[in-house]
């Protein structure tokens, strides 16, 4: 049993060392980190996951961004503890924080991840969307929140300012 909230000031440095023990040293390098750089998580849609015991066992960030010129979240990175991997919690973590998205009134969400998971939940091929290189282009996945939101939207994606 989980339990999600919001991910607030106190779990930022929690969230960030389970970042750090999921992914590759240098994470941070990644192009998609300059499109957060300075940019706050969307409030409420960043979670936390906890266990029984309080323990942080995984978390999930949005960030602003554009498209061309169409507003859309970036997920990620979401993250969970290895010890607890297998338990079916990234997918809570996916599908709860997209619930949460379309009650906020979001439309569209991109990712840079691999289909296979990420086509389970909804997330397809984005055509004509370019991430920052140097993203490889079949990775680069969208979900739409509302109907056709992703229709006629091509671009650069670039910082929300």
């Amino acid at each position: 049993m989980f339990t999600l909230r919001p991910e607030t000031n106190d779990d930022w440095w929690e969230v960030e060392a389970l970042y750090d023990l999921c992914f590759a040293p240098g994470r941070e390098a990644l192009s998609s980190y300059r499109l957060r750089d300075g940019i706050d998580p969307v409030a409420g849609l960043s979670l936390s996951a906890r266990d029984a015991g309080g323990i942080l066992a995984g978390a999930i960030r949005y960030w602003p961004v554009r498209v061309g010129t169409a507003e859309a979240l970036l997920l990620g990175p979401v993250a969970v503890h290895p010890t607890r991997q297998g338990e079916g919690l990234g997918g809570l973590l996916i599908r709860e924080s997209l619930y949460l998205a379309v009650d906020q009134g979001h439309e569209r969400v991109i990712l840079v991840g691999d289909a296979p998971y990420y086509g389970r939940f909804g997330f397809a091929l984005l055509n004509g969307v370019e991430m920052p290189p140097p993203t490889n282009p079949e990775r680069v996945l969208g979900f739409e929140l509302a109907p056709d939101a992703w229709a006629g939207v091509t671009g650069k994606v670039g910082r929300y300012a």
